[in-house]
């Protein structure tokens, strides 16, 4: 038997029963530190509005008498539910779904999922995950079957994406031309509003065998579903979907990007998604046009403009700073204090600043301590000098400074966090110094 969310994709809440209720550890999802589980409770429900994770699928979310259900997974013919409050074994309870989140799941799975005779998926709620494998052909509906029969491209694998979904074509390209065409082709599949249907055979039916490909898992129990869209495809899946292409409202198709070895890339949006990206992308348009001062249509050639003056400015300030380091470096040899330890701080400058006054003055017999950034916040520091005293002298100022750096033939720089602490630091050098001139 299949779940209520397989037999009713469009009901958003039911009434079953608590089998069972165990404490459980809720794993991490995908991208997860292995160590962000918590404890919890793992419900099994007589019957689930909620659908596990499967097929490529996200699982739903919802709750269970007003208790949030934090994940859904599947483990051998049963849900399992874990939140974080027990429930009483017996009791009925009420199971409401997170329609947005469900109804988003649903456009964009038939939007793009299944396979023309090339993936088979059970109904049966006890192999839910199990039957929801993938071949080398993958999953088509809607884009896919589309994208095979006008251009005979296949679908490797897709993935359902939290902002946006994506399809890998077997093809090492694919064109503007052919995006647009399938883009079209599926829009107008949706206007026809074509009727999505469900059905569950026996696994001996004889039409079985004109939807699967490689027959079903070794572990495949009860019945296969299968799911239709009138016309374009008919193939085994155990996800939700809607039950007319015009449930998809519209499909976008982004564009393509390079994918694994030999493969490319298709991204897409459906539904709901489509409008959100509209509402995004108008509300942007209408801050660049007010930062830039000019209509829509103009905004690349601003933008160009503003970078091409901003990369000049860039290059003249460059040439002003590596002038003011030249400038800086003949100021600090000619000045009485020249000897010992000679520090020096900046607001403004860079590594590049540091290392021209380091290289213009020939500190050899002279600590120089040179610092550029925020003076109570991070920023970059320079030791230029003796080899011997800036190899023993450098981590220690990187200590001090609480920060980092390596160096090697009399120079050693890095990055600090505690700017605030340059004058301990120029201690430290001054201390060495003294202790070298005593000894000499």
């Amino acid at each position: 038997m299949a779940f209520r969310c397989q037999r009713d994709s469009y009901a958003r809440e039911c009434s079953t029963v608590v089998v069972a209720c165990r404490p459980a550890e809720l794993p991490a999802e995908a991208g997860e530190d292995t160590k962000a589980a918590r404890r919890g409770f793992r419900v099994v429900l007589e019957d689930t509005l909620l659908f596990p994770e499967g097929g490529g699928q996200p699982d739903d979310r919802g709750t269970i008498d007003d208790i949030p259900v934090l994940r859904v997974t599947r483990r051998g013919a049963e849900a399992d539910h874990f939140t974080a409050t027990p429930l009483a074994p017996g009791s009925r309870v009420r199971v409401c779904v997170d329609w947005e989140r469900r109804f988003d799941h649903m456009q964009q799975h038939s939007g793009v999922l299944l396979g023309r005779r090339d993936q088979a998926c059970a109904s049966n709620a006890g192999h839910l995950g199990n039957s929801c494998w993938m071949n080398e052909r993958m999953r088509q509906h809607l884009i896919t079957a589309v994208a095979e029969h006008l251009f005979g491209l296949k679908t490797t694998s897709w993935e359902l994406g939290r902002l946006r979904s994506m399809i890998e074509l077997d093809s090492p390209s694919v064109t503007t031309e052919q995006a647009a065409a399938i883009e079209q082709s599926v829009n107008e599949k949706i206007r026809a509003r074509l009727p999505v249907s469900v059905r569950e055979l026996s696994p001996d039916d004889p039409e079985v065998e004109q939807v699967r490909g490689r027959g079903l898992p070794d572990d495949h129990a009860g019945p296969v579903r299968v799911v239709t869209i009138e016309g374009v495809d008919a193939n085994m899946c155990c996800g939700t979907h809607v039950s007319n292409l015009s449930d998809l409202q519209v499909i976008k198709i982004l564009g393509t990007e390079k994918g694994k070895k030999n493969k490319t890339n298709l991204l897409f949006l459906a539904g709901q998604r489509v409008l959100k990206w509209v509402e995004q992308s108008h509300a942007s348009e209408k801050a660049l046009t007010a930062l830039l001062k000019c209509g829509a249509e103009d905004h690349v050639q601003a933008v160009t403009k503003l970078q091409s003056s901003a990369k000049l400015l860039q290059k003249n300030n460059l040439n002003l700073l590596r002038d003011l380091a030249v400038h800086v470096a003949r100021s600090l040899r000619a000045s009485p204090d020249w000897g010992g330890v000679v520090a020096l701080h900046r607001k403004d400058g860079d590594s590049e600043f540091m290392n021209i006054i380091a290289n213009e003055v020939g500190a050899e017999d002279t600590l120089l301590f040179l610092t550029v950034g925020d003076e109570k916040g991070a920023g970059l520091f320079l030791l230029a000098g003796p080899p011997d005293a800036v190899e023993t002298l450098g981590p220690r100022v990187a200590e001090v400074l609480e920060g980092k750096g390596a160096g090697k033939k009399g120079r050693f720089q890095g990055k600090a966090t505690k700017m605030s602490r340059r004058t301990e630091a120029r201690a430290l050098l001054q201390d060495h110094a003294g202790s070298q001139g005593s000894e000499d």
